[in-house]
């Protein structure tokens, strides 16, 4: 048992596969298609539908093929897919859908046949018409020019080709490779992405198509399934059928928008939530708290945004205030005796959360940047000696010292004036000895 029986569907609603059952004539859609039968109708020679990845241009290239009767028109659909193509072969092969049969090798010869057999298909009454899809893949020069040549081919008051190119926003630069072709454009359109009206028409448009007997998602889950697909169907396509699928699985008979937002981030078209995961304790690496929540941390390696600091001594070691993110704690490490191993007396780890409403400890500029305290230079001599005086150093002498001597000059005898008077006896003595 597939999805297709567990919701009652006779066939695949939302092949990648462009299925002409299943086209979904949207009022874009639908408005170019007008213009395109409009453009070949009257021979106006050459038009351009163009349209970005997914919008439908293959699906809308075949729904004009299928409504073009054979009894007015030749017409061909090439699909081009492979961008080393050359002129020639590009030649030989429009000859062979118009209708030629061996078309000659050489170009001369071959351009003679198919002017002679679109000559034939007007006096028929018919109209030539070669639908390209894929025309971004013809970017040469060359190519170009070759289109432009047969564009040429004519009769009086009639061209006798047409030409519709459907392609990427880029083609329109690539015909420029050749201006005259550039100016030979009749008509343009251009595929837009669908609103949200057109994403759910073309929902429930398919479904029914594919024998759903109810609608099978939500009216939220299709809001979502727009969102993530930006309205290009292609993507539609997909975010449906794995919605469906996965739904299947799951046993549910509506698709919900938690399934489609599931069904988003697998696919890689929605970002994964932000939402924090527990730290597994005891294991290798915790969560860290902060810019880097909800990414696994090893502790051994410095957090995001944070410069490694080379090995110093602590007393060296500097920190700046840009090497932290905002919202994580610098607490020291506990295990010291690795740190002096490391000549790193102050090495700072992220402080690790236990649980989601967990906040980092506010600390101080201080204790985030605490390192060893140096001890104080001495300022006094030890006491078991005193310093000699230096040569030439002058001294300053005790107050205490000062009055002691002078006190000790006081307490003496003042010294006798022994000079004089031992002259005098001197004289003395010498006078009795003349006498």
């Amino acid at each position: 048992m597939d999805y297709l029986d567990f919701y009652g569907l006779e066939q695949e609603p939302f092949s990648s596969a462009p299925v002409s059952k299943f086209y979904y004539n949207s009022a874009q859609h639908q408005r170019a298609l007008v213009r395109l039968m409009y453009a070949v109708d009257t021979m106006k020679g050459l038009a351009v539908l163009i349209g970005e990845l997914g919008t439908g241009k293959t699906t809308l290239a075949r729904r004009m093929l299928d409504n073009l009767p054979e009894e007015e028109y030749e017409s061909a659909l090439l699909v081009i897919i492979h961008s080393g193509i050359t002129a020639d072969w590009l030649l030989s092969r429009i000859a062979r859908q118009l209708g030629v049969e061996d078309p000659a090798p050489e170009k001369l010869k071959l351009l003679n046949q198919l002017y002679s057999r679109l000559v034939e298909l007007h006096e028929q009454g018919k109209k030539a018409v070669v639908l390209i899809d894929e025309a971004q893949m013809l970017h040469t020069r060359e190519i170009m020019e070759e289109f432009r040549g047969l564009l040429n081919l004519e009769v009086p008051e009639s061209k006798l080709i047409n030409f519709v190119f459907f392609g990427l926003p880029e083609f329109e630069e690539y015909l420029h490779l050749d201006e005259p072709l550039a100016q030979r454009v009749a008509l343009k359109c251009k595929l837009e992405s669908f609103n949200l009206e057109s994403t759910d028409g073309y929902i429930t448009h398919r479904l029914r198509l594919a024998g759903a007997k109810a609608q099978l998602f939500h009216s939220e889950a299709a809001k979502l399934i727009h969102h993530y697909s930006r309205g290009i169907p292609r993507l539609i396509n997909t975010i449906c059928d794995n919605s469906l699928f996965e739904g299947y699985l799951l046993k549910k008979k509506f698709v919900e928008p938690d399934l489609v937002q599931a069904v988003a981030m697998d696919l890689g078209l929605a970002a994964m939530p932000k939402t924090a995961r527990r730290p597994q304790r005891g294991g290798p690496a915790d969560v860290l708290r902060g810019p880097g929540a909800g990414r696994v941390q090893d502790p051994r390696q410095p957090p995001p945004g944070r410069r490694p600091v080379k090995a110093q001594p602590a007393y060296e070691q500097e920190y700046e205030d840009d090497e932290f993110p905002e919202g994580v704690s610098i607490e020291p490490a506990e295990d010291s005796d690795t740190e002096v191993d490391m000549g790193l007396a102050a090495r700072r780890q992220p402080s690790i959360g236990r649980g989601y409403d967990m906040e980092p400890e506010p600390v101080t500029e201080a204790e985030a940047y605490e390192v060893p305290a140096i001890p104080p230079v001495p300022t006094e001599p030890p006491p078991e000696f005193e310093p000699a005086p230096s040569a030439g150093a002058r001294t300053r002498a005790n107050p205490d010292d000062i009055d002691a001597m002078f006190n000790g000059l006081t307490d003496k005898p003042e010294p006798k004036k022994q000079g004089r008077e031992d002259d005098a006896i001197d004289e003395m003595l010498d006078d009795l000895e003349d006498k």
